[in-house]
């Protein structure tokens, strides 16, 4: 970038909890902008050694008042997994520096750009990584923040040229509401983040809050998601998708698009995607061929490769029923003889409040291994009574007789899989913890997703 296109010189960043899919975004993005920038997290991660292999910061692992740079002009920002109580945190305000929250800086990378924000309780890390795609096909140099690597071997992140920046607007800290937006796209509303919403109407509240202010919306034409926009709208759908091992084809304004990743609900996501980036301008034509080549964001129905036994091993972000049901679907037009499907529990309060859901989602496979509950920000004493086995027993209520195996440990998950995954079977590692460590490893590949 010349000078010109660096505002941000002369800024200087630390960010507490870099090594996530957001906030190692954002540190790309102020890098790209001029910031110098810093940054900590509690473990090392993909993200963490892209960064430095990018050039983007060296982060320090392990949090330390020692890591935030002397001076008093630097700003520093957390990510909304980092507790008040942290020893950065802690410093910063001891010194008189802003302890600012991400949303804040995501705010104003939203303001720099024309903006599409990708929102919804499902499939927003793909529509956005798709829209992505569609708009760098077309030649328009887009600038993009979203939770996992695009595909095509692109990180999470970046910051070109072009007028526009698309987003993945995240609901779970409302850091969707600092964002300023030209197109929002709704995908769907469902409850999920439990600590975060009381109930579904709160949650409804602040999506209608996002929806209110963008002059244009694509929203998935349902009533009570309309109901939500009081401004123009294009609503989309897409019906009747013909699937198959190959993808999905179906037709959008008349046009047949063929999308290479499989399942119903990739085809819904990729005609979100479509509309959003006809309001932005990308020709049609292009659009269509762009998604041709759309190969999935990370840890999105990601195949890892072969086990040992022969089985196609695949890794999903899904952690909620509604994802694991739209997976394993999607993973039945594969033309399997065998859908094993293995399921890390993430949040035990999520875990506690969708357990049956979970059940008779995961009961769509032939059979099935939960881990125990990656517990994130929770902790186990404050839900007695709750783990993975919790889900381990209403899928064994719904499965039929089909086998269910609650194997707590990583390690004896992969021992039981070794020895059952065979030729035709497709085994999906399921979850949005550490589990696709146990994906790779059954593969035979060195390292997870970014």
């Amino acid at each position: 970038m010349s000078g010109e296109a660096r505002p941000w010189l002369g800024r200087r960043i630390h960010l507490i909890g870099v090594g996530g899919a957001g906030m190692s975004a954002y540190a790309r993005a102020a890098h790209a902008l001029g910031a110098s920038v810093t940054g900590s997290d509690g473990a090392d991660g993909p993200y963490l050694r892209r960064l430095a292999a990018d050039g983007v910061l060296q982060a320090r692992v392990g949090h330390s008042a020692e890591n935030v740079p002397a001076g008093q002009d630097v700003e520093v920002f957390h990510s909304s997994a980092i507790a008040p109580e942290n020893v950065e945190r802690a410093a910063a305000r001891e010194r008189g520096l802003p302890d600012r929250p991400r949303a804040d800086l995501l705010g104003e990378l939203s303001a720099l750009r024309r903006t599409i924000a990708v929102a919804g309780t499902h499939g927003k890390t793909t529509t956005a990584a798709m829209i992505a795609h569609i708009l760098r096909a077309a030649g328009m140099r887009p600038s993009w923040l979203v939770g996992a690597p695009i595909g095509g071997g692109l990180p999470n992140a970046g910051w070109d040229q072009g007028e526009w920046l698309v987003i993945e607007a995240d609901e779970s800290d409302r850091s969707l509401l600092s964002l300023t937006v030209e197109v929002a796209v709704l995908l769907n509303v469902e409850l999920d983040h439990h600590a975060s919403f009381a109930s579904l109407a709160e949650l409804r509240e602040v999506f209608g809050s996002f929806l209110a202010a963008p002059p244009t919306a694509v929203v998935w034409d349902r009533p009570e998601l309309l109901a939500l926009r009081g401004g123009e709208t294009v609503a989309f759908d897409q019906p009747e998708p013909v699937l198959g091992p190959e993808g999905s084809v179906f037709t959008w304004r008349g046009e047949q698009v063929r999308l290479s990743v499989p399942g119903a609900h990739n085809a819904l996501d990729a005609t979100a995607a479509l509309e959003a980036t006809r309001l932005a301008g990308a020709p049609l034509a292009k659009a269509i061929e762009a998604l041709r080549e759309f190969t999935g964001a990370g840890r999105r129905f990601q195949l890892d490769g072969v086990s040992a036994g022969g089985a196609q091993v695949y890794e999903d972000y899904a952690h909620h029923p509604t994802e694991i049901e739209a997976t394993l679907r999607a993973a039945r037009t594969l033309g399997q003889q065998r859908l094993v499907a293995v399921f890390q529990p993430h949040l035990f309060s999520r875990t506690q409040l969708l357990a049956r859901e979970f059940g008779r989602a995961l009961a769509l496979a032939d059979a099935v291994i939960v881990l125990d509950v990656y517990p994130a920000r929770e902790r186990a004493q404050d839900f007695p009574g709750i783990s993975g086995l919790t889900i381990a027993e209403t899928t064994a209520d719904a499965a039929g007789g089909r086998p269910v195996y609650w194997l707590p440990a990583m390690s004896a998950a992969e021992h039981v899989l070794a020895g059952m995954l065979r030729a035709g079977d497709v085994c999906m590692v399921m979850g949005a913890g550490d589990v696709d460590a146990l994906a790779h490893a059954l593969a035979g590949t060195r390292e997870g997703a970014e």
